[in-house]
């Protein structure tokens, strides 16, 4: 009997040091921008592991796919709440829709978000408004609506979903990285404000993955592949997996593969003087203008 106590005890001490909470059938795990990309896949990640999921983006038709999927895959509730998380009203019903299904958001992950590509005296201005309010407004905002509950509980953790262009200026893309800059550097304040709540915060800074988030940007078949060394990418199942265990181990930051992880320390600390000049080469829409 001992010896059963201590393994309880010491399976108790355990989960308490994850960081991921464990399922329950009262809790959700809330993904937006789930109906593709690393989205989706950090959805299954979570399903494998047992967690049911509420999922959010503005495709009703692939959110409903994704949830059929993860039920019959992994046996997990699955909610879906289709919304534009650029509309602030949208976002403000995702608190009491969820509350009305009697669950409590245990896990945030803010991976909606999109990027525009070209010079910024070339800017569409209503796309760029609509990624500053998608990629930073909706992050804090839905920090500000669900972080507070997960504190009330004592347990919670936040995923937002930054980038590696967020550790230099990215010409060409220079709103995109701004963005990513502040939920890197937000992500990492409240992780301080919150230190020894229980709740943690967790920055995941992917580099060139294959998804569809190239194209929507404005890039063309193959320039993005032209510009970004083949042995960088990786597939938004990688990133998601190595996201969850990351967030699960406590990480501040989540920088996945090696490449990247170099690649960005590089970028942040080599001087601007140097570094901007080389970027601006590269970029295939600055390139374009050649």
């Amino acid at each position: 009997m001992r010896e059963l106590s201590l393994a309880n005890e010491e399976a108790d001490a355990y989960h308490r040091s994850m960081s991921l909470p464990l399922p329950s059938d009262d809790a959700t795990c809330l993904v937006t921008g789930a109906s593709s990309g690393i989205g989706a896949d950090l959805a299954r990640e979570l399903g494998r592991r047992g967690h049911g999921v509420t999922l959010v983006a503005r495709r009703e038709d692939r959110l409903n796919s994704l949830a059929d999927e993860l039920r019959s895959a992994h046996r997990v509730r699955a909610e879906v709440l289709p919304a534009d998380l650029s509309d602030a009203s949208a976002r403000a019903g995702l608190l009491p829709a969820i509350e009305e299904r009697g669950l409590k958001v245990t896990l945030l992950v803010n991976n909606a978000g999109f990027g525009t590509t070209g010079p910024a005296h070339n800017a569409d201005r209503r796309r760029e408004i609509s990624m500053i309010r998608t990629d930073v407004e909706a992050v804090a905002d839905l920090c500000s609506l669900f972080l507070p509950g997960m504190l009330r509980n004592g347990r919670g953790a936040v995923l937002n979903v930054a980038s590696t262009a967020a550790f230099q200026p990215l010409p060409g893309q220079a709103a995109y990285g701004a963005c990513k800059a502040f939920v890197l550097s937000y992500s990492q304040a409240i992780r301080g404000e919150l230190r020894g709540t229980g709740v943690t915060v967790t920055a995941l800074c992917p580099g060139p993955v294959r998804t569809e988030f190239g194209g929507v940007a404005g890039f063309s078949d193959g320039e993005m592949d032209g510009s970004v060394p083949e042995f960088m990418w990786l597939s938004s199942a990688q990133v998601a997996r190595m996201a969850i265990e990351g967030l699960d181990r406590g990480k501040s930051v989540v920088v996945p593969g090696l490449a990247n992880r170099i690649a960005a320390r590089l970028g942040y600390l080599t001087p601007r003087e140097i570094l901007l000049p080389i970027v601006a080469r590269r970029h295939p829409s600055l390139r374009r203008r050649r």
